[in-house]
């Protein structure tokens, strides 16, 4: 399978070749944001073409447990969430990842909130994690077709010191998230 594995900084994740199980590996480093996000995985999908597309990265949470790795197929855009006009959609499920054997044994997918700001301070945040770029991946993959899915480590927990945290625990949400990729994949 041609698999395209994003993420916003080289922080975050280590490159784990060209080739894992029988799977062919690319790569695609999308910056900070949405508009970066959307732009960079759009220019990799066309150049790639891949069977799929992992985001890689880092989120800040509520409801769960610093270095937990969350699997999500669920994306919101608590940005145009706030819009609340019917045409305009803020929500995107990639329902054909739950199909596909890589993901065969897993029990449940989660949410993952996306908007343009770094999210320090609790408020009404709908979803397992918050990030900056996974609804804007995951809009691009649908429009071109390809199944997405985002690979989260829970680096911070919002509202406790959320910027140093997601700082300090960078090294090691880098290694778990490589540790859980090359398990997937392998």
């Amino acid at each position: 399978m041609k698999i395209l594995i994003s993420y916003a900084l080289d922080s975050e994740f280590n490159p784990l070749g060209t080739n894992l199980g029988d799977n062919e590996l690319s790569y695609v480093i999308t910056g900070v944001g949405k508009a970066r996000a959307a732009m960079s995985v759009m220019r990799a999908v066309i150049e790639n073409k891949p069977d799929l597309v992992i985001n890689v990265g880092t989120a800040g949470t509520v409801i769960h447990e610093k270095g937990d790795i969350l699997v999500c197929n669920r994306f919101i855009d608590r940005d145009l969430r706030k819009v609340n006009i019917g045409c305009i959609r803020s929500e995107i499920v990639s329902e054909k990842i739950a199909e596909m054997p890589l993901f065969a044994n897993m029990k449940s997918f989660y949410t993952a909130n996306t908007g343009d700001s770094f999210v320090t301070e609790l408020g009404n945040l709908e979803g397992d994690v918050i990030n900056m770029e996974t609804f804007a991946e995951a809009d691009v993959c649908d429009v071109m077709g390809v199944p997405f899915v985002a690979v989260m480590c829970v680096s911070d927990v919002i509202g406790r010191n959320s910027v140093k945290a997601w700082e300090d625990s960078l090294t090691d949400s880098k290694t778990l998230l490589n540790d859980f990729v090359k398990k997937l994949l392998s």
